[in-house]
């Protein structure tokens, strides 16, 4: 690692150097991350080594500009106001501000990039083409495969022959990222998939912030112990709280795509449709790294309805906020739960009501046009 690199980079480097090298990864050498972010690994190790943290930051850069511009063209399609595109586009711009350098030092904005540019596609009617993208971000943070059944839904007013051809287009564009390395590295995908599925509570998450709860009332004795690259909580009751936090989550996500399925499956709607689906992912998650607030930051104006959106704008602003408090500088106190856990608790209560107020959008929500929408094809 190379002075001042970070952590998280240094790994990247890591795998990007194997990979231009001719290593197989998943086969040769462990990655404990989708095929997809190969790509963005690898790229900048096409320059000379000691300009590798400077390439991958302007590759965020780069991610980020075009992410912005997806949020401000989904926000006009949709014909919010001239002010409230503004107001949208200025967030998505300035809110990283929040997360300081760990936005750049992480690869998130890339498969941010992808899940925004599939609903942008879909509001310019090229529905196969979104869901390659959708693909493409899933195969890159498996996070994007939770809007699949919206954009599914959403075709479905086109009829079922589209739904089929929107589905094919999503597994073939899964097929080519994913068949190679299955076929070159099986036991390597295996091994990475599994360590995906069987991770424990992280410390950071809704679950560890119960589990401290628990510990401090005296209902549980939690401990924590490093594993899997993260600080997660141990105890004879944890296993309850994760099992609840699967559960919401699985309940979260079903009542955001049925609500969806029973509404008008507009444009607008799936946009907002899509933020609460993220938001649950990210609320009630098993994991929850500083860095998976990078995807909200562009989803958050999107939510259905002027208040809406700068109430989630605002919540999530804040829980942006209360993350860079404690990381990365406070984090050691945070793995032993000490008093920074509070903060960590509310910060998790916050992002709990970004998708509460995400979902109330899409039951009740309506924008307030003053611009008639540029697109609503169906």
């Amino acid at each position: 690692m190379q002075g001042g690199q970070d952590a998280d980079v240094a790994l990247y480097q890591h795998y990007g150097d194997q990979l231009v090298g001719g290593t197989i990864p998943y086969r040769s050498f462990f990655v404990e991350y989708p095929p997809a972010s190969l790509i963005v690994f690898a790229l900048p190790s096409l320059l000379p080594r000691g300009d590798y943290t400077t390439a991958f930051h302007l590759l965020m850069v780069a991610c980020s500009v075009a992410t912005i511009v997806s949020v401000a063209t989904i926000l006009t399609l949709c014909g919010v106001s001239r002010r409230g595109v503004w107001g949208g586009t200025l967030f998505a711009a300035l809110s990283p501000l929040l997360l300081g350098r760990t936005y750049l030092d992480r690869y998130d904005a890339f498969p941010s990039f992808l899940l925004m540019a599939a609903i942008v596609c879909v509001g310019f009617g090229r529905h196969r083409t979104s869901l390659v993208a959708l693909g493409l971000g899933a195969c890159a943070k498996i996070y994007p495969v939770v809007a699949l059944p919206l954009f599914l839904l959403r075709l479905s007013t086109l009829g079922q022959g589209m739904v089929r051809r929107g589905l094919a287009a999503f597994g073939v564009t899964c097929a080519v990222v994913l068949l190679p390395f299955l076929i070159l590295g099986p036991g390597g995908v295996r091994f990475t998939t599994r360590v995906g599925l069987v991770r424990p509570t992280q410390v950071e998450s809704l679950g560890g912030s119960l589990a401290f709860l628990a510990d401090r009332t005296g209902l549980l004795d939690v401990t924590t112990s490093t594993t899997y690259g993260s600080k997660n909580v141990f105890g004879s009751g944890v296993w309850l709280i994760a099992v609840a936090c699967a559960l919401a989550l699985g309940v979260a996500l079903v009542l955001t795509w049925l609500t969806f399925a029973r509404s008008d499956r507009s444009y607008p709607r799936l946009a907002a449709a899509t933020l609460a689906s993220v938001a649950a992912f990210v609320a009630f998650g098993k994991v929850l790294s500083p860095q998976y607030l990078i995807w909200l930051i562009p989803l958050a104006p999107l939510a259905l309805g002027r208040r809406s959106s700068i109430a989630t704008c605002a919540l999530l602003t804040a829980a942006l906020g209360m993350t860079r408090h404690w990381f990365p500088g406070r984090l050691s106190e945070l793995a032993h739960l000490q008093n920074e856990s509070w903060v960590v608790v509310m910060r998790n209560a916050v992002l709990v009501a970004v998708f509460a107020v995400a979902y109330r959008s899409i039951r009740s929500g309506r924008y307030q046009i003053t611009n008639r929408p540029a697109t609503d094809r169906r």
